[in-house]
């Protein structure tokens, strides 16, 4: 993984990384992939825009998902779940991040600036 910018890290196979402050988390999407789907994207590291909007969903909110998901996960096991299940749906726009209704998470609605990489997190 190379930094691109403050923002953005760049990953093999044509992904870009950019941290998510609704999940506090990494959200990647592929720019530039031989093969598959790919965002747009406007090429500024500073100020980046994504098109069309980034959905990510985990647990029940994934589509196809059966059986358990990580909301029973303590009730099954008796210990925290690693995971959540959310949903996470933004628009990336000139460097700033729109949430919109659907996220789960507490910046549903909200727009705010893409923040800087953590770093805590790996580089």
């Amino acid at each position: 993984m190379g930094a691109l910018s403050p923002l953005l890290r760049s990953l093999e196979g044509g992904c870009i990384a950019f941290w998510c402050p609704g999940c506090d988390a990494a959200h990647v999407v592929a720019v530039s992939r031989p093969f598959g789907s790919n965002w747009g994207y406007n090429g500024n590291p500073d100020a980046p825009t994504f098109t069309p909007s980034v959905l990510l969903r985990s647990g029940h909110y994934a589509p196809g998902h059966q059986g358990d998901c990580w909301c029973s996960y303590k009730a099954r096991t008796g210990k925290n779940s690693p995971y959540t299940c959310t949903v996470c749906h933004s628009f990336v726009t000139d460097g700033r991040i729109q949430f919109l209704g659907d996220c789960t998470h507490a910046l549903a609605g909200q727009t705010v600036p893409l923040p800087a990489w953590p770093n805590d997190h790996f580089d």
